[in-house]
């Protein structure tokens, strides 16, 4: 009886593990996380990425889903706030049971959010931010997708100053780690061609009055203001600059890269520069591809797509490649198997090739230059890597 009894405690104790299933991963459904903002500064970028994300995965479950599973996705509403954030991840990760995070947008909402995500063993899949903290330190489940803020700034800002030759290089920053990842790759790119700010200011996440800030640059002479701004941020600098007859040049980066500037900003918006990869989907582009996806997306939900419905899209489009080369077992060490092998050639949009491996979880450090001309972005440069 004495063996007996043992191999029945064996099989008891090893029973659980066997019906230990992965979160998020069912025989039907894989469920999807993301957090957006929807309802604060930033949430024309949080629409835009939702319904490029909404787009993809109606597409993926139309042809059958991933080895015979549905994608399921649930949003959640930050208010570009980081303490919002972590009560949306929260739910997601603890009360939804969601497989994966992704597209989270927002660099210190991601920051915030990501702990809640570590201890429960849920990855972030590529963060619609180009902080490098979305890829350092390392860690297995980190993911990102877009240059650092501080790489694109490192790269051009030396060679539109060679180009421009200003006489006073000054920045405009928000008050929080976005900002000051644009703030540091100013200064050390200024700092490889023996140069620095000659002039640098703030402004508190959510503002909406900036003359303080640009008085300040117009009385310090500064002629190249590099730009650590956003939506609004962006479009009232440069506005105020304009009513003052201030007309610097005005440099910003991939997070000022979107219609909405022009959109909303006007003509007063031509001249602006900012660094980017991927291409804003004009509805009338040049390119066949592009402008059969954009009245695609036009046809679905009335409106425009943006270069943000593109992220979310083409986010939710390498997750299904991953997650089909994971195979039927899907987990999140399968996953991170099939992630840390992937390769995705460029896209119809101009996105770079994206490589990951276990010890490289960002996917591509080359940027290029757009800018303003006649009310619409147009690209002006080739893509570097620094």
């Amino acid at each position: 009886m004495k063996p007996l009894r043992s191999l029945l405690l064996t099989a008891l104790a090893v029973l659980p593990l066997a019906v230990v299933a992965q979160q998020g991963v069912s025989k039907n459904e894989i469920v999807i996380g993301t957090i957006q903002d929807l309802s604060g500064p930033l949430a024309g970028f949080g629409k835009q990425t939702r319904l490029g994300m909404m787009l993809r995965v109606d597409e993926v479950n139309e042809q059958g889903g991933i080895n015979g599973r549905k994608l399921k996705l649930l949003v959640e509403d930050s208010g570009y706030d980081p303490k919002k954030a972590v009560l949306a991840a929260q739910k997601l990760v603890n009360q939804d049971k969601i497989f994966i995070m992704a597209a989270h947008l927002g660099t210190a909402q991601n920051n915030a959010a990501m702990p809640v995500q570590f201890e429960k063993n849920v990855i972030n899949f590529l963060p619609v931010t180009a902080a490098r903290e979305m890829y350092e330190p390392f860690h297995k489940l980190k993911y990102a997708f877009a240059t650092p803020y501080y790489d694109q700034m490192r790269v051009f800002l030396p060679q539109m100053v060679k180009e421009k030759a200003p006489k006073k290089i000054c920045a405009i920053y928000q008050d929080d780690d976005f900002g000051l990842e644009v703030l540091r790759g100013a200064e050390a790119g200024l700092k490889t061609i023996g140069q620095e700010l000659a002039e640098k200011t703030t402004f508190k996440r959510g503002a909406t009055d900036f003359s303080s800030q640009v008085s300040r640059m117009q009385g310090a002479g500064c002629d190249f203001v590099v730009l650590g701004t956003i939506i609004r941020e962006t479009i009232g600098t440069i506005a105020t600059a304009r009513k003052l007859n201030y007309n610097p040049v005005f440099f910003g980066s991939q997070a000022a890269y979107t219609d909405l500037i022009h959109k909303l900003g006007g003509a007063a918006m031509n001249g602006l520069y900012a660094t980017m990869a991927t291409q804003h989907p004009y509805l009338d582009e040049a390119s066949q591809p592009i402008r059969f996806w954009a009245n695609k997306y036009k046809t679905k939900f009335n409106e425009d797509p943006t270069v943000f419905s593109v992220y979310g899209y083409t986010i939710v489009d390498l997750f299904a490649k991953a997650a089909g080369k994971a195979g039927a077992n899907l987990n999140t060490e399968s996953f991170i198997k099939a992630m840390d092998t992937l390769t995705v050639p460029p896209d119809i949009f101009g996105t770079p090739e994206l490589k990951f491996s276990p010890t490289q979880r960002l996917g591509s450090l080359a940027t290029r230059l757009s800018q303003i001309k006649d009310g619409r972005w147009t690209v002006i440069s080739d893509y570097v890597k620094p």
